[in-house]
């Protein structure tokens, strides 16, 4: 329920409240006062498109806040995912729309997307107005509206069929891929056997290409290599038979032998003595070493540096199409291993998607079949229901069916045409709403809707824009107490021009337009007494003052207690 609706800067309305609260609310007003922008302020509260030419000229931007109370715990749970605050059951909804045309929302005392309006929204309103009566002329909404009444049921039903009708074509849509697609995937497992034919050929190992690099390098010096190891093995542990050549273990082994000569006459000496003979043994050793490393270059020699460049160039054949490196090689190869699986299992899962289609196929018109069942037993209430009540509306011999015929075709819906007929008198065959219904006809099915679909599946707000539309008289008494029933379980807000439906109202708010100053700004008023009288008056016969017209305006608000 809306407590209370803040209106600033929106259309003609300057700055606003309208206390709202429980039961019937008439909005009335002169035309062109701002009546239909109380409509357009709750559709901003709600989400709705904004629209910057809406925004009063000369201000920044407008604003429109409400207090809801909501003791639904869905709409408890919206808010707190948002962050916001739900104290006691009441909420606190606004919505700025600026003069350039940004929109702003918050929810619970914190911003939120605009979006999040509309979830809350479905939980708190039902807006209902000229552009819904169009909308009730759609198949669409009419399918909606008898699903509505099926209730939970139905709606369980409905829910199952949409999860196998997705599933099913999804199934479908996979096989007619993998059908359609069969030679370019065989052209594709053939490419992939061939590549990792050829990277198997090579079998590289992660890593690889560096130390071959590496080797290459070595072995393309291998002759300057050897000679600086020969050179340096004659210059620790000559070979030569020349007396004169000296290396550098003969003359180690020279200073050892003088050493020893003298060793006894001084202890420091032998010390001496055995560092050089522990050199002398390093000598050796390290001469071996070259010898065997100019053997080792010996034996590698060309052969070997051959078979480096071949191996390194095998790499780089596949560093051309798979990778920059053996690691991205080896990646690659991976990869291709498993999308060659993947298509090798085609076949396989051909069969199993046909199978699978199949039994999705059979489920999904089982259930098509079962909601058929149960839209048409809530079709035969529903048209029973609302003829009661549009005998109850100035229509006692109208006939109201919800038809509902079976098709061939599975859509996302099920398989039924659903229309709304109306035969308007005995003996008139019931044709369709959307192409015989008057405007006051439909005005009074839509509202008669309302009232039946209440009592299954509740709204907590019910706001109606000019409901009364192209009706008048006993017919339009009729709509203000229906409109007063319906307010006994659903607050209801009505923008209404007829005194006959206005009379009906627990609270009674009148928009009045100022056009002193240059420029027009319009409030909003609640009305007692004498003050609603006259606007009773007003709306009957466009005086306010007129002795006829007030008492008949006594009369009709006597009418609606």
């Amino acid at each position: 329920m809306i407590e209370e609706l803040h209106i600033k800067d929106l259309g003609v309305i300057a700055d606003s409240k309208l206390p709202l609260g429980p039961g019937f609310t008439a909005i009335t007003g002169e035309t062109g006062a701002g009546k239909t922008m109380v409509v357009s302020a709750l559709g901003l509260l709600m989400g709705e498109r904004s629209d910057a030419g809406g925004v009063r000229v000369g201000a920044s931007q407008a604003r429109v806040s409400g207090i809801v109370h909501s003791s639904d715990p869905l709409v408890a749970e919206i808010v707190e995912e948002l962050g916001g605050d739900l104290e006691d059951g009441e909420l606190i909804m606004s919505r700025t729309v600026s003069a350039e045309g940004r929109s702003r929302a918050a929810i619970g005392g914190v911003s939120a997307p605009v979006g999040a309006l509309g979830r809350l929204s479905e939980r708190l309103f039902a807006v209902h107005g000229q552009s819904e009566q169009l909308r009730l002329r759609s198949q669409t909404a009419q399918r909606d509206t008898l699903d509505r009444f099926g209730g939970a049921a139905l709606a369980a039903t409905l829910r199952d069929y949409r999860d196998v009708h997705a599933e099913r074509a999804a199934a479908q849509a996979r096989f007619h891929t993998l059908t359609e697609t069969q030679e370019t995937r065989a052209a594709e497992a053939a490419r992939l056997r061939a590549e990792l034919e050829e990277i198997a050929a090579v079998d590289p190992i992660a890593g690889e290409e560096g130390e071959l690099t590496a080797r290459i390098e070595l072995l393309s010096n291998v002759e300057e290599l050897r000679a600086a190891a020969v050179g340096a093995g004659e210059a620790l542990a000559s070979e030569s038979d020349d007396p004169m050549q000296r290396d550098a273990g003969g003359l180690v082994e020279l200073a050892v032998q003088d050493l020893e000569r003298v060793a006894s006459l001084d202890p420091r000496i032998a010390a001496t003595v055995e560092q050089l003979r522990s050199v002398s043994f390093q000598i050796a050793d390290a001469a071996k070493e070259l010898a065997a490393y100019a053997n080792d270059l010996d034996e590698e020699g060309p052969g070997e540096l051959a078979r480096a460049n071949e191996r390194l160039a095998q790499l780089n054949g596949l560093f051309r199409y798979f990778g920059a490196t053996t690691e991205e090689v080896l990646a690659h190869a991976e990869t291709a291993s498993r999308e060659l699986l993947d298509i090798d299992g085609d076949d396989e899962a051909l069969g199993g998607l046909e199978a699978k289609v199949i039994a999705l196929r059979e489920r999904e018109q089982a259930l098509a079949e079962q909601l058929t069942t149960q839209r048409s037993a809530a079709a035969e209430e529903l048209g029973a229901a609302v003829s009661r009540e549009l005998a109850a509306l100035a229509l006692p011999d109208a006939r109201f069916v919800a038809s509902v015929t079976p098709l061939e075709t599975l859509s996302t819906s099920g398989a039924d045409e659903i229309q709304f007929l109306l035969a308007p008198h005995p003996g008139a065959t019931p044709r369709p709403i959307a192409k015989s219904a008057s405007g006051g006809e439909l005005s009074r099915v839509m509202l008669a809707l309302e009232v039946v679909l209440a009592g299954a599946d509740p709204v907590p707000t019910f706001v109606f824009d000019e409901v009364d539309a192209g009706v008048g008289g006993a017919a339009a008494i009729e709509i203000g107490r229906r409109l007063r029933q319906l307010s006994n379980t659903s607050q209801v807000i009505v923008v209404t021009h007829l005194a006959q439906v206005a009379a009906f109202a627990t609270n009674h708010l009148r928009v009045v337009k100022d056009s002193s100053g240059g420029f027009t700004q319009s409030s909003c008023v609640a009305l007692e007494g004498d003050a609603r009288l006259a606007e009773m008056a007003r709306l009957l016969s466009g005086l306010d003052t007129s002795e006829s017209a007030l008492d008949h305006a006594a009369e009709l608000l006597e009418l609606g207690k």
